[in-house]
């Protein structure tokens, strides 16, 4: 009778112990763990893809230089959306979890310390405003812009000591002229480029920058002098040549060689302090304004994505200034323009 009582009551309690202990086995080959799961891989195994694609993210970001320009000028399309290979990275991550990639996710640690060594300074706050410091704003205005007054309005509400414009037309010329001459008394345009200050101008003349192959009356650069309250300075303002983007590539032939052009005009500056402001159709990461860029200080803080004004994708709208630093910059908010104005803090060293 004992022996069974014992089998009847410990048959029921070893099943039960097996179920448990099987779902416990399911459960942990789910998750994975590091001997391998159902299809063979371990977490340590999976996702060997991803990781490869990681690695890859993080050698673009790293060596973006490294990418050529001969076919295609896929170097310089590269590096306009270098940014955006953070998107890359997140997605990665997400598939990572999912994969549940132990591999994965430590070769994605690349990626994302090589994205914030490049971006992640940006995002930290600009140093407080100085006694020497300048209040700029650049803008592409649009030359198809139903609402120049707005838009000048718009951009004296930002207070700024210097305006500078692109995309002039004569018959939105007199409004801008008139909306903005209460705050900004000194002006001065050459071709499609203007500046506007609250320090007298003086010196203005068209600056050159035309590359072969454009048709004469093209004129989209200016230099003046604008004597501030902390001394002089020499102001440049231009509007490089469009890019396209195509199936072969991008398309910057005219707008490279117009970079050039303005890079050496900058080099024979005799004034040590030189700002410059302009739609450059170009990021800074860009090699194509590599003669500028290596030349003049780029903004320490802020990303300030200035086109499409839709959905902004890059900041082709810059200020750059030599023998002084440009702090933080900021993109303003929508005009009738397809460009996003930008405001940035110019200290004078």
């Amino acid at each position: 009778m004992v022996e069974q009582v014992d089998s009847g009551t410990t048959a029921p309690v070893r099943a039960g112990v097996a179920r448990r202990a099987g779902r416990r086995v399911v459960r942990w080959a789910r998750w994975g763990d590091a001997t391998g799961d159902a299809r063979g891989g371990s977490p340590w195994t999976r996702g060997r893809v991803l990781a490869v694609l990681a690695v890859l993210t993080a050698g673009l970001l790293v060596f973006h230089r490294a990418v050529p320009n001969s076919v295609g000028h896929m170097g310089s399309l590269l590096e306009a959306f270098l940014p955006w290979l953070g998107v890359v990275v997140v997605v990665l991550f997400g598939l990572a979890l999912l994969r549940r990639s132990a591999l994965s996710l430590v070769a994605l640690l690349l990626p994302v310390a090589a994205w914030t060594y490049l971006f992640g300074e940006l995002f930290l706050p600009g140093a407080e405003p100085g006694p020497r410091d300048l209040v700029v704003v650049q803008h592409n205005v649009s030359d198809e812009n139903a609402d120049p007054a707005g838009t000048a309005r718009a951009l004296a509400g930002a207070e700024p000591d210097l305006i500078a414009l692109e995309e002039l037309v004569p018959r939105a010329l007199p409004v801008y002229e008139q909306t903005l001459a209460p705050d900004y008394p000194y002006h001065a345009v050459r071709g499609t480029v203007g500046l506007w200050s609250k320090h007298p101008l003086t010196d203005a003349r068209p600056l050159d920058i035309k590359p072969h192959g454009i048709a004469e009356g093209w004129n989209r650069g200016l230099r003046t002098t604008v004597r501030t309250p902390h001394g002089e300075i020499a102001a440049y303002v231009a509007h490089l040549p469009s890019v396209r983007v195509r199936a072969s590539g991008l398309a910057s032939s005219w707008r490279d060689e117009s970079a050039g052009l303005l890079g050496g005009a900058i080099a024979a500056e005799k004034r040590d302090r030189v700002v410059l402001l302009g739609d450059l159709n170009g990021t800074a990461d860009d090699r194509g304004l590599a003669p500028l860029t290596s030349r003049m200080n780029v903004a320490e803080r802020g990303f300030a994505f200035s086109f499409p004004a839709g959905f902004p994708l890059a900041r082709i709208d810059q200020v750059m200034a030599r023998s002084a630093t440009v702090g933080h910059i900021r993109a303003l908010p929508a005009t009738g323009s397809d460009h996003l104005p930008v405001a940035a803090r110019i200290t004078l060293d």
